[in-house]
C-alpha cells in the first residue's frame, strides 16, 4: 500500500490482466509531476545496454496482488532494451522479512512464474495466515511440483539472506514510500499517486526507458 492519499480501487486503474503494450515515449510528463528524479543514483543490476525497471512491491500489499497480472502483462511487452527486476520491500505489514525471503527463494528455484501469484491469492484471496517462517515452509510444502527441502534449504540460505539485505538498501536508495512503485535506470522513481492510476505508472515507466536509452 501506498502511503500517499490516493484510490487505488481496481476500477480506477484502467488496467485488465491483459493490459495492452503501452506507448509513451511521446507523453507529456515531467519530473516532479509525474515522476521524481532521484538526488543520488542508486545502484542497478542490469546487464550492459539494458534498462532496469525495478518494481517494489509487498506480498503484504492488497494493491501489488491487483496490480500484478497487468504488470505482467505488461513486462512481456516492454521494450526489448528493458528489464524488470522485481524488490519486495522491507516494509508494509507484519512478518516483513519472511515474505523477502519467500520471494527470493521462488526467484532461486525458477519458481517465479508460477508460483508468485499464487502467494498473492493465498493471502489476499484465500486468506491464509502466512506469517512466520514455519507458515511459509508449510505453505511451500503443499504446492505440486515444488520440492518443500530443497525449498526449505534455499529459504534459510545466506544466498537468500544476502537478496533480501540487497533488496532493503535499494527499497531506502530510492526512499520508497509506499507499494506498488517502480523504480527506472537507478535513476527514477514513480508510484501510482504521482501517475494518478496504476496504467499511468506503467505509461510513464515506458517514458523514462526511453529517456534512460537516450543517456
Amino acid at each position: 500500500m501506498n502511503r500517499r492519499d490516493f484510490s487505488l480501487a481496481s476500477a480506477a486503474f484502467g488496467l485488465t490482466a491483459a493490459a495492452p503494450s503501452v506507448l509513451a515515449q511521446s507523453a507529456p510528463f515531467t519530473a516532479g509531476t509525474h515522476y521524481a528524479v532521484l538526488r543520488k543514483p542508486a545502484p542497478v543490476d542490469a546487464p550492459a545496454g539494458k534498462v532496469e525497471v525495478a518494481e517494489f512491491f509487498s506480498y503484504n500489499c492488497p494493491h501489488c496482488a491487483t496490480f500484478e497480472p497487468a504488470l505482467e502483462a505488461w513486462s512481456r511487452k516492454m521494450p526489448a532494451n528493458a528489464v524488470l527486476r522485481r524488490v519486495p520491500v522491507p516494509s508494509v505489514g507484519q512478518d516483513i522479512q519472511t515474505k523477502q525471503k519467500l520471494y527470493y527463494t521462488l526467484e532461486a528455484l525458477g519458481k517465479v512464474d508460477e508460483l508468485h501469484m499464487k502467494v498473492f491469492q493465498a493471502i489476499h484471496v484465500e486468506r491464509q495466515r502466512l506469517f512466520g517462517d514455519e507458515a511459509v515452509l508449510d505453505w511451500a510444502a503443499k504446492q505440486p511440483g515444488l520440492d518443500a527441502k530443497k525449498f526449505a534449504e534455499t529459504f534459510k540460505s545466506f544466498g537468500v539472506a544476502s537478496k533480501v539485505q540487497r533488496a532493503t538498501q535499494l527499497t531506502e536508495a530510492y526512499t520508497i514510500p509506499g507499494t506498488p512503485a517502480m523504480g527506472v535506470a537507478g535513476r527514477w522513481y514513480v508510484d501510482g499517486g504521482m501517475a494518478r492510476t496504476m496504467q499511468g505508472m506503467l505509461q510513464v515507466s515506458e517514458y523514462l526507458i526511453g529517456q534512460a536509452a537516450k543517456g
